[in-house]
């Protein structure tokens, strides 16, 4: 898939020679301030990645900022893609050892904030360096693609800021590291984390695979449902160019095939309300195989959200109406 990649193009415009000397100014002040009280001192690795709320965005973010980069997923329980990516940037804050900090914004219970870094689709993903806020990127991007963006962006935060992270806590890491794993509490847990693996990996051809092999077994399994069609819906999108579709979709309302790629477009980048009207209305003006191809997606991307979302509920209602 093609994410909207805003990489460090923002630096330039938001690091500008006067906010970036005023922001170092700050920086240096606060981490004065912090040597003169004794120093913050090592974190352990779970500060790593925290979870920030409006309240707490003031003194996480913002004032954390002054002494490391903190990147901002913002995500939703609801949102598939989220799903893919978090772990993988979860994943990065640990193996980058302090040299940013992970921090998720459940946009759902952070409508505020949501709206002041005008998010127009989940996942999308934000720095904030010595309080200036820099767009990353947008939907799920391929892991060497975040890292050379992650390393820009703390090379930006070195030389322009003077940041140099935090320093973690390797004994707390170590202890961490010695707690037993779990034993694994069901029968399909090593394929259900193969698929995972293989999502990780963007081998979405193989995540399918690894999750029929469960269906195959236990047509009832929730997780490898959801798995199964968020997996398909990402190799759908893989080789898509974004543009053309929604311009074939924009001049052929009445293709069904510009319609349904258009519709997963919608929904990987987060405009779910989006995919399923496109849907519902191709499901209207058409008849046939045709109609029925656009119900079956429809029914493809109920699941890629989760029969309990309200979303869905609406949009089975208004299929209902053009149906019957």
């Amino acid at each position: 898939m093609q994410p909207r990649n805003m990489s460090m193009s923002g630096v330039v415009d938001l690091a500008a020679v006067k906010a970036a000397g005023e922001a170092k100014v700050k920086a240096e002040q606060a981490r004065a301030e912090a040597a003169r009280q004794g120093g913050a001192g090592a974190v352990p690795p779970s500060a790593l990645v925290i979870d920030v709320d409006e309240a707490a965005f003031e003194y996480d973010v913002i004032q954390r900022s002054a002494e490391v980069p903190v990147v901002i997923d913002f995500w939703a329980e609801w949102c598939q893609p989220c799903k893919q990516l978090g772990p993988l940037l979860e994943r990065l804050a640990h193996e980058y050892n302090g040299r940013f900090v992970l921090a998720k914004i459940d946009v759902d219970a952070n409508q505020m904030l949501m709206q002041q870094f005008g998010i127009q689709g989940i996942p999308a993903v934000f720095a904030v360096v010595a309080g200036q806020a820099l767009p990353l990127f947008q939907g799920v991007a391929p892991e060497d693609q975040i890292r050379q963006t992650l390393d820009q962006l703390i090379q930006v935060g070195e030389e322009r800021f003077g940041l140099t992270g935090i320093t973690v806590d390797q004994g707390a890491a170590d202890e961490a590291d010695r707690v037993p794993a779990e034993a694994p509490a069901g029968p399909y847990d090593a394929l259900l984390e193969a698929a995972v693996r293989a999502l990780d990996a963007n081998d979405f051809d193989g995540a399918v695979q690894a999750y029929r092999n469960v269906l195959s077994d236990d047509p009832a399994n929730t997780e490898a449902k959801l798995g199964l069609a968020q997996a398909e819906l990402l190799a759908r999108v893989k080789d898509l160019d974004a543009s053309k579709v929604r311009g074939d979709a924009a001049e052929r309302p009445a293709d069904v095939t510009a319609q349904l790629a258009a519709a997963d477009l919608d929904l990987v980048g987060g405009h779910v309300e989006d995919a399923f009207g496109r849907l519902v209305e191709t499901v209207r003006r058409t008849a046939g195989e045709d109609r029925d191809a656009a119900r079956l997606r429809l029914l493809e991307l109920f699941e890629v959200i989760g029969p309990d979302d309200p979303r869905v509920g609406a949009a089975r209602t208004a299929l209902a109406r053009v149906l019957f």
